[in-house]
């Protein structure tokens, strides 16, 4: 990985491994939303996939909302035919011959104006279920939209060469996780031991190191607490 003496003058090795694991935690917080809505598979194939998944999970968000929208319609003119049965019976209350007429109509009365008090509560369920939809659509088109714009900017200053070995550790990855710390003295991705001279060269930031059993890029725990996203 250390062979492009161009890009090593231009971007030093610790700003290019900050890059990375900036790149690593934004991969991250998208895998969280994905895994959030029950949409993620972890083994990414490259941003145009995601997007797609993306786009059909808010296109099914689109339908349920479609799909309350015609229920509550379809409340809505239940009720309108409970209220003409209620006006009928009503009308045919003033003509009635017996008391067990009368009794009969009053609780046909009572049952259409039931119906629509469960119709009315049904009506304000699917409204309550529509905007919670409306808002977790609206409120994960934002947060990915701000995280796609932080992923092409910290991609734009990683070269491709490099960038392309992240992705494609990152694929490989079961937890889609590229670049990770040393903790406990061992690698944050395997688990495996890392030699103590290893560590000291990896805290020197001078190249770019892998985990020589998972191929994950390591980094010191001063990256870790200093990069945020």
């Amino acid at each position: 990985m250390e062979k492009n003496k161009t890009h090593e003058v231009e971007i030093p090795i610790e700003d290019r491994l900050r890059a990375l694991y900036s790149l690593q935690l934004v991969d991250s917080e998208i895998d969280k939303i994905k895994t959030l809505r029950g949409e993620l598979p972890l083994e990414v194939q490259d941003l145009e996939d995601d997007i797609a998944g993306l786009e059909t999970r808010l296109g099914n968000l689109r339908d349920e909302v479609a799909a309350l929208d015609k229920n509550v319609q379809k409340k809505h003119n239940e009720i309108a035919d409970s209220e003409g049965l209620i006006k009928k019976y009503e009308e045919q209350q003033k003509n009635v011959r017996n008391n067990r007429e009368f009794d009969s109509l009053s609780k046909e009365i009572e049952y259409q104006n039931l119906e629509i008090e469960l119709y009315n509560k049904k009506i304000r369920e699917f409204t309550s279920q529509k905007a919670e939809l409306d808002e977790i659509i609206l409120d994960t088109q934002k947060e990915e939209e701000g995280l796609y714009k932080k992923l092409d900017k910290v991609q734009g200053m990683i070269e491709e060469r490099l960038l392309a070995a992240y992705k494609r550790i990152r694929t490989n990855a079961r937890n889609g996780l590229a670049v990770v710390p040393v903790q406990r003295d061992a690698c944050g991705g395997c688990f495996n031991q890392i030699p103590p001279q290893r560590q000291l060269d990896i805290k020197s930031r001078k190249k770019i190191i892998v985990c020589e059993y998972c191929g994950r890029i390591l980094v010191d725990d001063e990256i870790i607490r200093e990069t945020k996203i």
